[in-house]
């Protein structure tokens, strides 16, 4: 591995003309595609194996004349303190609203509240429901624009009038704000950790570069493939945090193997031999992660976690050869002002002066002095990280997962009062009725067995009322709604539809006719559960084979357990924090939360499958020079030492980084993408600055030798991979190629065998 991408650094070094060129190239065709491609189709929310999906499907199917896939716009009308939206003014007003409602191209039909018997028990609230002939994503702003103008007149007729519904959201995706932020902190950060525009500039430039190719893709493959808007705003904000990463051990590595003397293109080719095997492997680790969203069975999610995995790939491919290229055409930008004014061998003997200075302890490295710290007081660091972690990971135990919907919005937003205004004008459960598809076909009196089903249900405690059964052409099938008393996300509502479902075998004797319950309400309830399911499979899956791939990385048993257990240990406290602020509510406004509630479904799985796969990143980075420290023949712990001197600071800039790109997405107006920003930037920093700061230097400190133990018929079987450049430490000339030959035994340091 080290030796081909050391070639692969040399060439790109050598050719940079070419490989810039060729990224040019992939830039401008992929933008030009994503730029000519025909607009994403409605969104792929489809989620087999779920009742509420059955029943939705059988919807399409036996009501085929039906806009089942229409969207639906609410109008709200609330009489002024004291009057009755059945006064004469206030109704004469209501009626031209609606009228005026009815007249865009897109509307399907209105239903006037009057006519539908949608008007508050007390008069003071009622609703218009407009439906359009296309899917969401298809009205337009002219149409949405339309309902908003309608609405005023109401409002000057004195009512308050807010609107809601699918139709009214124009979907997009993020702002622009949460690049702008991360990217301005990394700049910052990068410039602090070199000290150099040129090597701050690099990672940022050459991971726009890779994010333009992702992006760019996405909406290529947007319409045939059915990718969502959240899809790409899941590639940007990894793409650009990887992208970072990957691009900043790279070059950080350049600048080392320069200062030891190396020409630009030998550096170069080393850095991306040895720093270049830990950017495959850290982004293997990430690939696997997300890939491994398949195993859930959710078709949104597969999508997103596959195109984001292509994301992290094009971060590896540009990590290992426009950085190169990039440092071919200014080889001593990057470096520090000292270095790029001193000569070569002025440098090297001042960087072996100041190495000998830091073996004799007058003067260390943060990285260094931490790393010391941590070997003296091994157990009680290793106690308190995973203490602390675990009393942040107990409000896990309370997650409840749900799918908040426009209660979860600002009370800035007319989608918001909207569902407060129905909410109080009709009741909590008016906002999420459950569906009810009665499949009587076969049946001798379908009216009848729809009519017994209707009144059970009706009668079930928690259900307010139940609407009229309306029939398919065919008279086989019914569907109808029943109102809870409690909210759509309240645990209440949840114990309603598995109280309901429990009913149905006895309902299904007595009247031969099968139903099935769906909705919204019943959809959000079904994913949480197949989620919630799919989450243990998933964390096997994954964290199985990380495991193994680290046991190829690292040749030892130990160092990809203690890296699995210290990746739970950081998840579990990240959603715990999560819990408290987005369910909870603790320092909830801090963070632009307006409701709390459940948290959403997809979240969780998210965040473990992203975070795992950066967690392993730290892991390699960090690791990986203890490891060639140890194979070089430094002791167990000299080698903890000597991989915090060497990569401590890069690691540290690389989480402020990360963290920095996933916090600017807090800003973000969406439920989803503020949680997962919230969620991935509490897990990095819990992860890189607890786990695997802390309590990875205190677990292998107390392993000693043990931790890299690895029993040999393992190593006979496991496919060996030099990650610390091994076969780069035995070249006979630094201007030559290495050689490639068999590598030494594991656990006997090279030095011992020269």
């Amino acid at each position: 591995m080290a030796t081909f991408l050391y070639r692969l650094g040399r060439t790109a070094f050598r050719r940079r003309g070419y490989v810039a060129l060729m990224w040019l190239a992939i830039v401008a065709a992929v933008g030009l595609g994503g730029v000519q491609a025909s607009e994403a189709s409605s969104d792929d929310s489809s989620m087999p194996g779920i009742e509420s999906q059955k029943a939705y499907d059988l919807m399409r199917q036996r009501f085929p004349g039906a806009s089942a896939d229409g969207a639906g716009a609410t109008v709200v009308f609330v009489a002024p303190d004291g009057q009755k939206v059945t006064a004469t003014d206030n109704r004469k007003a209501i009626e031209e609203t609606v009228d005026s409602l009815g007249n865009g191209s897109q509307v399907a039909r209105v239903a006037d509240p009057f006519e539908s018997h949608a008007v508050s028990k007390d008069g003071s609230t009622a609703y218009a429901t407009v439906t359009y002939k296309m899917a969401q994503d298809k009205v337009t702003d002219a149409s949405r624009t339309a309902v908003n103008k309608a609405a005023d007149h109401a409002r000057e007729a004195g009512l308050t009038v807010e609107t809601g519904g699918s139709a009214m959201d124009a979907g997009g995706g993020v702002s622009g704000v949460a690049e702008i932020v991360g990217i301005s902190v990394a700049a910052v950060v990068l410039l602090i950790t070199f000290g150099s525009l040129a090597a701050a500039g690099l990672p940022l430039l050459t991971a726009i570069v890779g994010v333009a190719v992702s992006l760019f893709g996405i909406m290529m493959l947007a319409h045939p493939l059915g990718l969502s808007s959240d899809t790409s705003t899941l590639g940007m904000m990894l793409g650009l945090a990887v992208g970072i990463d990957y691009a900043l051990f790279v070059v950080s590595r350049y600048r080392e193997e320069r200062g030891k003397g190396h020409t630009p293109q030998e550096a170069a080719g080393l850095a991306v031999g040895t720093a270049g095997s830990a950017v495959v492997f850290a982004g293997l680790t990430v690939v696997i992660a997300l890939a491994g969203l398949s195993v859930v069975g959710i078709p949104m999610l597969t999508k997103m976690g596959l195109a984001a995995a292509a994301a992290v790939v094009i971060a590896v491919l540009v990590a290992l050869t426009f950085v190169p290229a990039f440092l071919g055409f200014w080889p001593n930008a990057v470096l520090g002002r000292r270095m790029r004014k001193g000569s070569r061998t002025d440098v090297a003997a001042e960087k072996a002066e100041k190495a000998e200075k830091a073996e004799k302890g007058s003067k260390e490295n943060f990285g260094t002095r931490w790393a010391r710290f941590v070997l003296r007081r091994p157990l009680p660091v290793l106690i308190l990280g995973a203490l602390g972690l675990g009393a942040l990971a107990v409000p896990m135990a309370s997650l409840q997962l749900g799918m908040p919907g426009d209660e979860a919005k600002s009370t800035a937003t007319t989608e918001r009062r909207a569902y407060d205004d129905l909410a109080k004008g009709f009741g909590p459960g008016f906002n999420g009725p459950l569906t009810i598809v009665v499949d009587a076909k076969g049946v001798s009196d379908p009216k009848a067995a729809v009519r017994t089903i209707s009144e059970k249900i009706g009668d079930t405690k928690g259900i307010v009322s139940v609407s009229q059964a309306g029939f398919n052409k065919a008279g086989d099938t019914a569907v109808f709604q029943a109102t809870p008393t409690t909210a759509p996300t309240d645990a209440k509502t949840k114990t309603l539809v598995k109280t309901i479902r429990a009913e149905r075998p006895a309902l299904e004797s007595d009247t031969s006719a099968t139903f099935e319950v769906t909705g919204t309400t019943a959809l959000n309830i079904d994913v949480a559960a197949k989620v919630q399911s799919a989450l243990v499979p998933y964390l096997i899956t994954i964290v199985g084979l990380a495991v193994v791939l680290l046991m190829v990385v690292f040749r030892s048993v130990f160092v990809p357990l203690k890296a699995a257990l210290g990746f739970l240990l950081s998840v579990l406290a990240a959603l715990g924090v999560v819990v408290l602020v987005f369910q909870q509510g603790h320092l909830a406004s801090l963070f632009g939360v307006e409701q709390t509630g459940p948290i959403m479904s997809l979240m969780p799985i998210f965040l473990v499958g992203i975070v795992f796969g950066l967690a392993m990143d730290y892991e390699v980075f960090l690791v990986s020079r203890m490891r060639e420290a140890y194979t070089h023949g430094e002791s167990a712990k000299q080698a903890v030492v000597s991989g915090f001197r060497h990569s401590a600071r890069v690691v540290v800039a690389a989480a402020l980084i990360m963290i920095a790109v996933f916090s600017g997405f807090i800003a973000e107006d969406g439920s989803m993408i503020k949680m997962i920003g919230f969620g991935l930037a509490i897990a990095v920093l819990f992860d890189a600055f607890v786990v695997r700061m802390a309590i990875v230097p205190a677990v292998l400190a107390l392993l000693g030798d043990k931790a890299w133990w690895l029993p040999k018929w393992l190593a006979r079987i496991l496919p060996r991979v030099d990650v610390e450049g091994e076969a780069l430490s035995r070249r006979p000339d630094g201007n030559q190629a290495p050689d490639a030959g068999p590598a030494p035994a594991p656990d006997q340091p090279v030095e011992a065998r020269v």
